[in-house]
């Protein structure tokens, strides 16, 4: 099982990132900092006469990621109780590239499976359920299995190591992705 971990905070070594790496570490997998991509806002043009331009940035990249892992780790800080901004280009462009025939992305993406981590600070178990609803709609149009997630709490980094059951659940992720 090749598993894509895609962090989408600004801040390195935070601690949806901790438990990305947790989960991860010691199987088949290939780790990617949002913010550190060259990803351009979405111009839409969905309904334009020539449809989108094509975009000089790296997202083609993080296509043939996608298209080449098996499952996908979605890991964002609660930012104003919503997606990280980096995470929330990364699923604008998808406007784009479920266009492009090219990529038969839709299709594609029906046969991944996505697992989601969220880190946030005061009551983020709460607060963060309607961020796992968007996920869980967003996967939904495009026919992907929404396998799992974990809301984690912590603000500064490192505080989400004394998050017990956020890291029970994050071992139990590892030995399934370990298969």
């Amino acid at each position: 099982m090749k598993v894509l971990a895609l962090l989408g905070s600004t801040r390195e070594n935070g601690n949806s990132e901790f438990l990305a790496r947790k989960i991860v570490e010691s199987t088949e997998h290939t780790l990617v900092q949002l913010s550190e991509m060259h990803i351009e806002p979405i111009i839409d043009k969905r309904h334009a006469a020539g449809g989108f331009s094509p975009v000089k940035d790296d997202y083609e990249q993080l296509i043939q990621h996608m298209l080449s892992h098996d499952v996908f780790l979605f890991a964002t800080p609660l930012y104003w109780y919503g997606m990280s901004g980096p995470m929330k280009d990364f699923f604008d462009r998808w406007s784009q590239y479920l266009r492009d025939e090219r990529f038969n992305l839709k299709e594609e993406l029906a046969k991944k499976k996505a697992y989601v981590v969220i880190t946030g600070g005061s009551s983020a178990k709460v607060k963060g359920l309607p961020l796992v609803q968007q996920f869980q709609y967003i996967f939904e149009f495009v026919g992907m299995e929404f396998a799992d997630y974990i809301i984690g709490s912590g603000v500064k980094p490192g505080e989400v190591k004394e998050d017990t059951l956020a890291l029970a659940k994050a071992e139990q992720w590892n030995i399934l992705f370990s298969k």
